[in-house]
């Protein structure tokens, strides 16, 4: 009686098993990545089905909240989109072993006439038989589609399936929405990595239309500091309202932190500080800090304006 119980447990695990990672990829047509899609639902708006709509390939729910759609093009030529990792090069994209989208956002707001839009942004990595996704410094491919409410219809306005990778072990950090000027929105976010057990640093990134696409028009490096036991930073930002600009606002950036000198331990790793920082830090040993940098749109780019303002505090 045993062994049959036995035998049973172990055919029910295997079948629960089978079910969790035996992962079908199904193939699609290339016209999905055209981003002249005309495309358009009835209320209420679901953005995992509508995710689906835009990728049809096989959706699965695996545990931990794990929803993804699992597709390949075999007919589709793969084209590079930029990692900003920067360790494995660009990403060909689709993948040629398979791809694996999920939702990252469902961004919901109106513009100053009432008119009601949607932001479903997902999240693009290679195609995984368990279900995964892996590699430390790889990101997660980021993928836009935008859409206006008509009566009781969402219509599709504009629609990118990739733009670049974010963040690490393939997933792309979850985008926020921000106005930049008058009924014009982009989106922002903040990449971090860094190495096994050492710092993450954080990168600001806005992402916005620009020449007909959605691209990065804004890199702010040194936004953050984490898993260090040493130093620590963050960053807020405000858009500039009062410089009389209709579109591309400035943007000032207010960093505040504390820098304390790695003692070279295992666990305490010395940190790459903001330009601002190093010569203070050659002759202190701690200290805290406040920056304040200001960005403006200057041609097809955010640079930096003026002197940052720097401000210490706590020196020692």
């Amino acid at each position: 009686m045993r062994q049959i119980t036995l035998h049973l447990f172990l055919l029910v695990s295997s079948l629960c098993f089978a079910q969790e990672t035996d992962l079908q990829l199904k193939n699609t047509s290339d016209t999905i990545l055209n981003p002249k899609r005309t495309l358009r639902v009835s209320d209420p708006f679901d953005g995992v089905k509508m995710m689906q709509k835009l990728f049809p390939g096989n959706l699965y729910h695996l545990a931990d909240k794990n929803t993804f759609i699992s597709w390949k093009c075999k007919s589709c030529k793969p084209a590079p989109f930029l990692d900003v990792n920067g360790t494995e090069g660009d990403q060909l994209f689709p993948y040629t072993e398979g791809v694996a989208t999920r939702l990252l956002a469902n961004i919901d707001y109106k513009d100053s006439k009432g008119n009601q839009f949607k932001i479903i942004a997902f999240n693009h990595s290679v195609h995984d038989e368990d279900g995964l996704q892996t590699g430390r410094f790889s990101g997660g491919l980021l993928g836009v589609a935008k859409f206006a409410k008509n009566g009781n219809f969402w219509e599709m306005k504009s629609f990118q399936p990739a733009v670049a990778a974010f963040g690490a072990f393939a997933r792309c950090p979850t985008p926020k929405l921000v106005e930049i000027g008058e009924d014009q929105y982009a989106l922002s976010l903040i990449h971090a990595n860094g190495g096994a057990g050492a710092p993450y640093n954080g990168y600001f990134y806005l992402i916005a239309g620009f020449d007909g696409k959605y691209q990065p028009l804004m890199e702010v490096d040194n936004y953050s500091l984490t898993n260090s036991i040493s130093s620590d930073w963050s960053s807020s930002y405000t858009v500039i309202t009062d410089n009389n600009k209709k579109f591309f606002r400035d943007f000032k950036i207010v960093t505040k932190g504390s820098y304390k000198k790695a003692k070279g331990t295992e666990d305490d790793f010395e940190v790459d500080l903001p330009a601002e920082l190093t010569e203070m830090a050659k002759t202190k040993k701690s200290f805290n800090f406040e920056i304040e940098r200001r960005y403006a749109f200057k041609g097809k780019f955010y640079k930096m304006i003026d002197k940052p303002i720097v401000k210490f505090s706590n020196i020692k």
